[in-house]
């Protein structure tokens, strides 16, 4: 994990070998790449139902408009800049490690990675639940058990053939998710009556409403751990960031504009699956079976997309020096199957969370991980204005700030929102984390652990080139 003084780097060794076969494997192209980062964040309007349940339909659909500008775009945009800028598996874990240390990086990368695998839970669970509605024999005991385990073990096996499956498998899945809508948007415009839209409840469930937005509309720095599978990712990255930001906020609003829009209210059925039931008043029951089958696509979809985000971070961190070089090691496909078998046996351990707890512990880490991110770009803008910057957000620094300020206060209301239980294992989690870095860097003096940074990495000590950016202590 070594210590920076300078350009003098201590404690580690440097891999002499690049990784086997590296440059042989097939990068990812932008399509694959916008579909991937399409379940990253979101995979369809599965699982908004709830936020009219909470706020009513005007403030839902507000709400899936507004939010993107307060959250999602800053952070695109700083995940453009920052991937762009360190083009690398590894992704946030570099940026907050050139800015504030391999400390903090790694503090982060544990946060973002135990987050990754806390959202990777809910999807095996989510999708036996729409399997469920047919099969009911599926729905507790060993045979939902037995169904479960079988899935995390077909969809962590795809993820270990390769990048490219995922990606091929993701455009699949994401067409099959946002087809049925747009059918269902066509057959909706003679019953839309536009008085339906603007419906104000005064009961809000501020937490609900809070927490699903979120939940559904972050997530996007994660393409950045995969950076250095893209192919010529300093343009590859920006531009499919933008085509999935449009393709995310549109798959949210429509439907929700569709549903609230064409059948008059009752917010207490608005639950997950509500979709399902809205597509057969509008289309018939062929629809609805249609929009379930989405549902359970897109649920394998963001599954597949977090565990090789959650993995190659795993990986891009070995290959700084930051967990032990066995996490560095590539299967033959090109893939991290150490990162692989942890990120799955995670995600099996923690399917037997709430899906409402699930959501509020892996937001209350991310808001963590996030405020990180955004201290680490303001101080690379701050010390490092001349570093190379492929894509650069048009902002000055006092306007790099200001982006920062309303997802910050967002990030606050959020925590501030959070249960006490909620609080309690997410704080655990942190503790954890902060006590596992020190316990590595022991075991790395004491040759207890072998660490090494892959040679086939940039130099990110030189004082010299204004291309480079340091990585200080």
């Amino acid at each position: 994990m070594g210590e920076c003084k300078g350009v003098e780097s201590v404690g580690v060794d440097v891999d002499e070998v690049a990784p086997l076969g590296v440059d042989n494997f097939k990068k990812v192209s932008v399509l694959p790449l916008v579909f991937l980062i399409f379940y990253e964040v979101s995979g369809g309007p599965f699982g908004t139902e709830d936020v009219v349940k909470a706020a009513g339909p005007l403030l839902a659909l507000l709400g899936f408009l507004i939010f993107p500008f307060i959250w999602s775009i800053p952070e695109a945009l700083i995940t453009a800049e920052m991937g762009t800028m360190f083009p690398e598996n590894g992704g946030y874990v570099v940026w907050v490690s050139s800015a504030l240390g391999p400390y903090w990086g790694f503090q982060l990368g544990w946060m973002k990675w135990f987050s990754g695998v806390i959202d990777n839970a809910l999807y095996p669970v989510l999708f036996l639940d729409y399997l469920c509605s047919t099969v009911p024999a599926l729905s507790s005991g060993l045979p939902k058990i037995a169904v479960v385990l079988a899935l995390i073990v077909v969809l962590t096996y795809m993820n270990y053939r390769g990048l490219t499956i995922v990606g091929r498998a993701a455009i699949v899945l994401g067409l099959f998710s946002i087809l049925p809508f747009v059918i269902m948007g066509l057959l909706s415009i003679p019953k839309l009556k536009p008085s339906r839209w603007l419906v104000v409840e005064k009961d809000v469930d501020w937490r609900l409403y809070l927490t699903k937005l979120f939940w559904n509309l972050n997530y996007w720095d994660s393409i950045s751990t995969i950076a250095g599978e893209v192919d010529n990712p300093k343009k590859t990255l920006p531009i499919a960031l933008f085509c999935a930001l449009i393709l995310v906020v549109r798959s949210y609003f429509f439907p929700l504009l569709i549903g609230t829009g064409a059948l008059s209210l009752n917010r207490e059925a608005w639950t997950d699956g509500h979709f399902s039931n809205v597509a057969k008043m509008i289309g018939g029951v062929w629809l609805s079976w249609w929009i379930t089958g989405a549902a359970a696509a897109s649920n394998l979809g963001m599954f597949i997309a977090e565990m090789s985000s959650d993995s190659f971070q795993l990986l891009g961190m070995a290959e700084r020096g930051m967990l032990p070089s066995v996490f560095a090691k590539r299967s033959r496909y090109g893939t991290p199957l150490v990162g692989i078998l942890l990120s799955a046996s995670g995600a099996l351990l923690l399917s037997w969370m709430s899906f409402q707890e699930t959501i509020a512990a892996e937001n209350f880490l991310y808001c963590f991980g996030m405020i990180l991110e955004f201290i680490a770009f303001v101080r690379l803008r701050i010390k490092y204005p001349v570093a190379s910057r492929p894509y650069k957000i048009p902002l000055g620094t006092i306007g790099s700030i200001l982006m920062c300020i309303p997802p910050t206060i967002l990030i606050c209301i959020t925590v501030a929102l959070s249960s006490l239980k909620v609080v309690v294992v997410s704080l655990t989690v942190v503790i954890i984390g902060l006590l596992v870095q020190p316990c590595l860097k022991c075991a790395e003096r004491k040759k207890w652990l072998k660490f090494s940074v892959s040679s086939n990495l940039p130099d990110l000590n030189g004082e010299n080139n204004e291309n480079v950016v340091p990585l200080v202590d």
